[in-house]
């Protein structure tokens, strides 16, 4: 059978699966999908929401915005194009995005290349290496942000000192609040669904020199950190001009977007989530952007060492929790 000639239902069970290798918060993996015969529905999962660190669940659409991007990479890969309506029941804030599909696009070398990058883009939060990542590089990371609706701001180097303050602040209030370390803990090794939450294997065993902190995860990991530095390291905000959960879902695509073409072209992308959890150092990023609009996430820009092993992928739920097929 050839792609023209698969059932739609088919197609989109195929996007759905692959909307499963997504980035989330602390791989938290907050969604669900429900294929019928000719539409794929993304539902929120308040259940694996973070709901001291995350409690009006901005990053929680952040991260099924991710996931409905891959969706529609593997939808293009399929050689079929994709009809996305954000939001569809005004009854129900939940239910996230409709996908549907439309004409046949044949499967283009760019679209297999991008969805090769689903199954290799991962987080890796070692320290980068001395050799940045062009401006070309960055400049197409930026452009396919763009291409969703959302800006990428590049930090200058004064800009990065005001975000090491803000992570220092945020990573500060975080230790003292009881409710969000014990939330940490439980994704970080606690009773959490297996196939979520961060393992050992992709957290660094001692903090990595850096001048913007990295998240405090409770506890070591084993990752080998190596000699590196971030000096070499971009830092940028991704910002769009609202801030609602129609602005957060587009948001997420965007990071997705981005995340894809850097796995493409070699650079290492590290999300930053807890200066985006204070409303004070989310406040603080607005006026690193001169109030131009609303900040969604920061993230470090890089190349990896080559000389230390890279993190293993993080794990994931099983098809079978995160996707219903309707009979």
């Amino acid at each position: 059978m050839t792609d023209a000639e698969r059932p739609a239902g088919a197609v989109l069970a195929e996007a759905a699966d692959a909307a499963g290798y997504a980035p989330s918060v602390h791989n938290t993996q907050p969604w669900r999908w429900r294929v019928t015969a000719d539409a794929l529905d993304l539902y929120a999962v308040r259940d694996r929401q973070l709901r001291a660190a995350d409690a009006e669940g901005r990053l929680l659409t952040v991260s099924c915005g991710a996931a409905l991007h891959h969706a529609v990479v593997a939808v293009a890969a399929q050689g079929r194009s994709a009809v996305v309506t954000p939001l569809p029941d005004p009854a129900d804030p939940d239910h996230l995005a409709r996908i549907g599909l439309a004409g046949h696009t044949g499967v283009t070398p760019e679209a297999m290349r991008r969805f090769q990058a689903v199954r290799l883009r991962h987080t890796d939060r070692r320290p980068v290496s001395d050799t940045p990542a062009s401006p070309e590089a960055i400049a197409a990371i930026g452009q396919a942000v763009a291409a969703e609706g959302i800006q990428l701001h590049i930090l200058t180097p004064d800009q990065v000192l005001e975000l090491a303050a803000a992570a220092s602040h945020a990573d500060q209030v975080e230790a003292e609040d009881e409710e969000q370390r014990a939330e940490l803990a439980y994704w970080r090794g606690g009773d959490r669904p297996a196939g979520t939450g961060i393992p050992d294997e992709v957290v660094p065993g001692q903090a990595p020199q850096t001048t913007v902190p990295g998240r405090d995860f409770v506890r070591a990991g084993t990752l080998t950190v190596g000699p590196g530095h971030d000096r070499a390291a971009s830092y940028a905000i991704l910002y769009g001009p609202g801030d609602e959960p129609a602005d957060w879902l587009r948001a997420g695509a965007a990071l997705s977007a981005g995340w894809l073409t850097a796995t493409e072209l070699g650079v290492t992308v590290l999300p930053f989530s807890s200066v985006i959890e204070l409303p004070s150092t989310r406040q603080a990023l607005r006026s690193v952007i001169s109030n131009l609009g609303y900040p969604y996430l920061v993230v470090r820009l890089g190349t990896a060492d080559p000389e230390t092993a890279g993190p293993p992928h993080t794990p994931r739920l099983p098809a079978a929790q995160t996707i219903e097929v309707a009979g």
